[in-house]
């Protein structure tokens, strides 16, 4: 017997999309510079390392979030309890949209994400950091 999915992703990507602040990725890029604002990359590894990163940028793997943000969970990060604002990006902005979703329903506050993900980010001239590895969070 086959599943019968009554949400697909199109719906939810809707209905994040609708509560959360979206930033085009030229309009992030000057962002990069002030100190009150987190970037926070959810891609995969293979990902960042085949393309690159955003220069400081948070990296957070999507599966981590919700257990890095709340300060209960036993692999909480500090730098999810920052008074800062966070914007979140993906390769193309689907995951960021939903994470950025989930954050804000859990209480973070402010965030946001990057329209068109890191690819809009490379596509709008924003610095990359091509290093072979990455940092450390």
């Amino acid at each position: 017997m086959s599943q019968t999915i009554t949400r697909g992703f199109k719906t939810l990507l809707d209905e994040a999309n609708a509560k959360i602040r979206t930033i085009p990725a030229a309009e992030a890029i000057p962002l990069l510079e002030r100190e009150d604002t987190v970037f926070v990359d959810l891609r995969d590894p293979r990902e960042l390392e085949r393309e690159g990163r955003i220069p400081g940028a948070v990296h957070c793997p999507r599966g981590m979030l919700e257990f890095w943000i709340d300060p209960e969970s036993p692999y909480h990060k500090p730098v999810f309890a920052q008074d800062k604002t966070f914007v979140f990006f993906c390769a193309a902005g689907w995951r960021s949209a939903l994470s950025t979703a989930t954050a804000q329903d859990m209480g973070l506050k402010p965030v946001a994400h990057i329209e068109g993900g890191f690819t809009a980010w490379r596509e709008a001239g924003g610095p990359v950091d091509l290093s072979p590895k990455p940092p450390r969070t």
